[in-house]
Order: C-alpha cells, then sequence, then structure tokens
C-alpha cells in the first residue's frame, strides 16, 4: 500500500471517530438531564398525576410489562421495558410514602422467574400487612403464571374480558442437539465434578434418573403456586389444583371461575378503589423512573453502533438459555 492510500485510511478512520464522537456530544447536548436523573428529586421516581385530587391523599399506579426476569448480561446495552429491582423499589416508594393511601399495580405479562415472582409477591404482602394499604391489580393483555402469581394476594383483582390469565404451573426447559450433533460429526467434551453436574445437558439424551430429579424441583415449586392462590384467594386447595393445570383462562371465564374478582379496564379498576377504599377525592399518579446513566449510554452507545448491540444481545440470549431455569411462565 503506497503513501496515499495510508494517508486516505487514516483520515477515513479520522472522521469515522470524529463521526461517532459528535453524535454522543449531540446526544449529551440534547438530554434532559434534570428529569432524566432526577437531579432535584429526592424521591427515587417522580410522580405523573392522572387524575387530579388532593396529593396527601394518593393512589400510586404501578406498571409491570415484559417478562419478569432479573437478568442483565449487559447493563449497558440492555434498555429493556422490565427492570425488575426498580421495580421493586417502586413498590418500597409506595409502601413508604405516607400520603399513598392505595396502590394499583397493571399487570401485563406472560410470567417469569420464580424468585423474581415470589419477591413482587412478598413485597406486596409486606405493603399489606405492615403499611396497611390496600393493593388491587389490574390485568392487562396477559397476565399469566407469574403475573397470576404476585395477583394472587390482591385485595381486589380485577380483568379485561379478553385478558390472557392463569397459566398456574411451573416449566423448565432446555435445547437437546445430539442427535443433530451426531448427524454432523460435532463431538461434546465434558469434564465434570459429579454424576449430576451436567443435568439438562444440550449434548446429550437426559436419564431417568435425571428426569425424576427436575420433576421433584417443578412439583415442589407447583406446590408453592398453589399455596399462593390458596391464601391470595380463599380458595380449597383441591379446587386450585383443578384450575391450575397449566391453561389459560380469558378475563371472562377467571372471573366464573373466582380467580378475578371483576370485568373492567384500568379506569374502571381506579374508580373501584376510590369507591371501596373511601378515597374519591384521592389524586391518582403513576411512577415515572428517570433513566439511569448505563441507561442513557446504553441507548446513545446502540444508536452510534446500530445493529451490532443485537448480535451481542441474542449472544447473551444463547448464553442464558444454556442455563436451564424453572419459569412461571406462559409460552405460546
Amino acid at each position: 500500500m503506497n503513501v496515499k492510500r495510508w494517508i486516505a485510511l487514516g483520515i477515513a478512520i479520522g472522521l469515522f471517530f470524529i463521526s461517532m464522537g459528535m453524535q454522543f456530544l449531540t446526544s449529551l447536548a440534547t438530554a434532559d438531564f434534570e428529569s432524566m436523573f432526577n437531579l432535584e428529586n429526592e424521591q427515587m421516581f417522580s410522580q405523573k398525576v392522572v387524575e387530579s385530587g388532593a396529593p396527601t391523599s394518593q393512589i400510586a399506579v404501578l406498571h409491570l410489562n415484559g417478562v419478569i426476569e432479573d437478568t442483565t448480561p449487559n447493563a449497558l446495552l440492555n434498555t429493556g421495558t422490565y427492570n425488575h429491582q426498580k421495580f421493586l423499589d417502586m413498590l418500597e416508594e409506595a409502601k413508604e410514602d405516607r400520603s399513598v393511601k392505595g396502590i394499583i399495580i397493571r399487570v401485563n405479562t406472560p410470567g417469569g422467574g420464580v424468585v423474581e415472582s415470589a419477591e413482587i409477591h412478598e413485597k406486596i404482602v409486606e405493603i399489606q400487612n405492615e403499611a396497611e394499604k390496600p393493593v388491587y391489580v389490574s390485568m392487562g393483555n396477559t397476565a399469566a403464571s407469574g403475573g397470576y402469581y404476585i395477583a394472587a394476594p390482591a385485595d381486589k383483582i380485577v380483568a379485561h374480558k379478553a385478558t390472557l390469565t392463569g397459566s398456574i404451573g411451573v416449566i423448565m426447559e432446555s435445547f437437546n442437539f445430539a442427535e443433530f450433533a451426531d448427524e454432523h460429526g460435532i463431538d461434546f467434551n465434558t469434564i465434570k465434578s459429579g454424576e449430576y453436574k451436567d443435568i439438562m445437558s444440550m449434548s446429550r439424551e437426559m436419564t431417568e434418573e435425571e428426569r425424576n430429579i427436575l420433576q421433584a424441583m417443578i412439583d415442589d415449586m407447583y406446590e408453592d403456586f398453589v399455596q399462593v392462590i390458596v391464601d391470595g384467594r380463599g380458595m380449597s386447595e383441591d379446587r386450585v389444583r383443578e384450575l391450575g393445570d397449566g391453561r389459560v383462562y380469558t378475563g371472562t371465564q377467571a372471573q366464573e371461575e373466582g380467580l378475578v374478582d371483576g370485568i373492567g379496564s384500568l379506569e374502571d379498576t381506579i374508580a373501584m378503589m376510590k369507591e371501596e377504599q373511601e378515597l374519591g377525592n384521592a389524586q391518582v399518579f403513576e411512577y415515572e423512573q428517570g433513566i439511569g446513566l448505563d441507561q442513557f449510554l446504553g441507548t446513545t452507545m446502540k444508536s452510534m453502533i446500530g445493529t451490532e448491540t443485537n448480535l451481542i444481545e441474542i449472544k447473551d440470549l444463547l448464553r442464558d438459555s444454556n442455563a436451564p431455569r424453572a419459569m412461571y411462565l406462559y409460552s405460546r
């Protein structure tokens, strides 16, 4: 390569980095840091008023959207809609805020992790017992499996007639590439410390003993799910098991079976809470979380390096799927 080509290549590389730098500086210059990071707000989250009323008597509306998972392999590039820790923090904020007299959780999720669902459920029960605040659930398009698990202890559950809910149960899945590997001459080398260290391995068939071990785990988690509904809905264990065979129900069917209390929208749920809890003059607000620095930088980086981040996210997904986990999840 002659000198002129080296110079041209150097200029091109320089322009590329200058362009990336300008995009980053532009993002910084146009960012609303005051609202983004809540610099002047003592509270963890800002409040968006959706119905006017007395600020000393409030109803807090929290939105739970997406799969309930606490998995952030690449925090800088993960700008997804659901953030487990922040949702727990919102619940804690609503619990501690003395002006909040009632809480409504708008649930739109197919469920998610067993542990994450249990953490939300425990926080709701804590709010009811320690802060003595009513918690209502308003179901959106889907409030299935883990979505129903967290709804079970609510003082009232309201669904749309077309909501998909139920899916009471536990599932654990993994891939098995053993046959494909044999056909294509792919060998797997596994060195392990114990007989069951590679249980649910993708490289071989599962043994009957391994299946029994995992089934016992799933059955134990299912027992917990059943008990949560028995306690939360006041149903008999036999009735819960009858309903909890994994199937989904529409909102109308769920009401007929006693899984939800009423049919209506989020607005209807707010009206119900106001009337039933004597909060007629309450101000209704939704929490708005400021974008964290990692989310801001992640969004900026995505705009700068484009679709290559999709490959990183796919790689993280495959890596995560290689570690099977039990889920309260409705999978279609």
